[in-house]
């Protein structure tokens, strides 16, 4: 099934940041589709790209229940490929308690784009 998840409109801005953390539940670890728009008023909105990412080695992570783990301690790397959007290596870490993931996605379907997804948790 999916699921979709919106983020505020940034008006005005052509390296718009948006800042927001977004909660999905996950049952099975799919990738992960995110496709970023140009919101327009008085027309349909265009798409401006899209990025994928493998869920997978973060959920692995979690799995583990790790613990005691020194803050920082990278449980994982998932190196960018031709089948994945990473523009750079993504660590999966033990940070303040959390798995955490931090990853930049480059956007499929455009000229040129990068989305820096920031960090993905379980809370």
């Amino acid at each position: 099934m999916m699921k979709k998840l919106k983020t505020r409109v940034v008006k005005k801005n052509i390296n718009p940041e948006w800042d927001e953390d977004l909660t999905l539940s996950v049952a099975e670890p799919l990738p992960v589709k995110l496709e970023v728009y140009d919101r327009d008023t008085f027309s349909m909105d265009d798409k401006m790209g899209d990025a994928m990412f493998d869920i997978q080695p973060f959920m692995e992570a979690v799995r583990m229940r790790l613990g005691n783990l020194p803050d920082g301690t990278i449980i994982t790397t998932v190196k960018p490929t031709r089948t994945n959007c990473l523009a750079e290596e993504s660590h999966v870490t033990w940070t303040n308690g959390k798995v955490v993931q931090k990853m930049v996605l480059r956007l499929q379907h455009v000229e040129c784009g990068e989305i820096d997804k920031g960090d993905k948790e379980v809370i």
